[in-house]
């Protein structure tokens, strides 16, 4: 499968999931594909690949200011576990914040540009 295929693929899982009220595995669905996506982008570019799971992509754009805010606070969002959902920001929507992350990537993948 292509990298966009499987971005799509988790992407679906995780709006099933949503629907079904799984939260959890929607949550967990979102972030997988944030992190196809981010192997793809990573792949594009000149510098070191990041490493890590999914959870470790989403603290690096998270905490990489050349990132724009929308998008570091989505991952922010999205990599907040469950249990400190009430003390720090937490998603309701992290099939949106995946999309809004994933949109971002792919935008600066196809333009070649540095972010």
């Amino acid at each position: 499968m292509t990298p966009a295929a499987l971005i799509e693929q988790e992407l679906a899982a995780a709006q099933a999931a949503q629907q079904n009220g799984n939260d959890g595995k929607a949550r967990v669905c979102a972030r997988r594909a944030v992190a196809r996506a981010t192997e793809a982008w990573i792949a594009q570019r000149p510098s070191p690949p990041w490493h890590g799971d999914a959870m470790a992509h989403l603290r690096h754009i998270q905490q990489d200011a050349s990132f724009p805010l929308p998008i570091r606070q989505a991952a922010e969002r999205l990599s907040t576990s469950v249990t400190r959902q009430h003390a720090t920001p937490f998603t309701s929507d992290p099939v949106g914040d995946a999309k809004l992350i994933i949109v971002h990537l792919s935008s600066t993948t196809s333009d070649n540009d540095p972010r």
